[in-house]
């Protein structure tokens, strides 16, 4: 068995997921207000507002002094901008509303065996946390989708003030944790922000990689996850 006192974890797309692409529910959002927007528009739109605003502003402008509140915002109004919709009082309100939407379990669902995986892991006395390029709303998310108690801290990059790959997230788990690197073991979905990343700090690390995605030729198949519930006999073998 592994010698693993703690377990880090990544949480979007490796424990929840998005229900819906987001077009869809911009294009909903817009339509209670009687705009007609295609979902297909607006999710194209919202990847471009995002990369720019993420080129701009890293890490949601916490270094510049912004709030991720105000960075998602101003995302999201850029967004509907690039769909064609420009009318101020209607951009604030929807920003407003998906800011908030995105806050709670309605939007975000459990990947298959996350819940079971985790309660195994607790029951089987491993600490584990949360390290994840997320903002200050992850508490609340994680809280609503009942996940918040099987984790000792949560760390995201906005509270910490650098973003994976950055080793200083990963060392201020180590150090919440208790542990030294070969004791703890990160997993994610990303090959460079979570496994290539907890692996050049000294930690073990697992690739979740659902059948039919390409992986990095250099992680060896035993560092891969096909489901999360390989995890169980990763540790149990290791």
């Amino acid at each position: 068995m592994l010698r693993l006192r703690l377990l880090t974890w990544d949480v979007k797309d490796t424990l929840l997921r998005l229900r819906q692409p987001v077009g869809l529910s911009y294009a909903a959002e817009a339509q209670a207000h009687g705009v007609q927007v295609q979902p297909e528009a607006l999710g194209q739109s919202f990847r471009a507002a995002y990369r720019a605003q993420s080129r701009r502003f890293p890490n949601y402008g916490r270094a510049e002094g912004l709030s991720s509140r105000q960075w998602w915002v101003d995302v999201v109004k850029e967004t509907f901008r690039l769909a064609g919709v420009h009318e101020d009082a209607v951009l604030s309100l929807m920003a407003e509303n998906l800011y908030r939407d995105y806050c709670s379990a309605h939007n975000w669902e459990l990947l298959p065996e996350a819940g079971e995986t985790l309660s195994w892991c607790r029951q089987h006395g491993l600490h584990m946390g949360v390290v994840s390029n997320f903002d200050n709303r992850l508490e609340s998310i994680l809280v609503q989708c009942n996940l918040r108690h099987h984790f000792h801290f949560v760390l995201t990059s906005e509270a910490v003030g650098v973003a994976k790959p950055d080793p200083k997230i990963f060392r201020t788990a180590l150090r919440l944790g208790g542990v030294l690197p070969e004791q703890a073991a990160h997993i994610g979905d990303d090959y460079s922000r979570d496994y290539r990343a907890a692996r050049e700090v000294g930690m073990h690390s697992f690739l979740l990689r659902t059948p039919g995605q390409s992986t990095q030729p250099e992680v060896p198949p035993g560092h891969i996850l096909p489901t999360l519930s390989h995890l169980l006999a990763v540790i149990e073998k290791g």
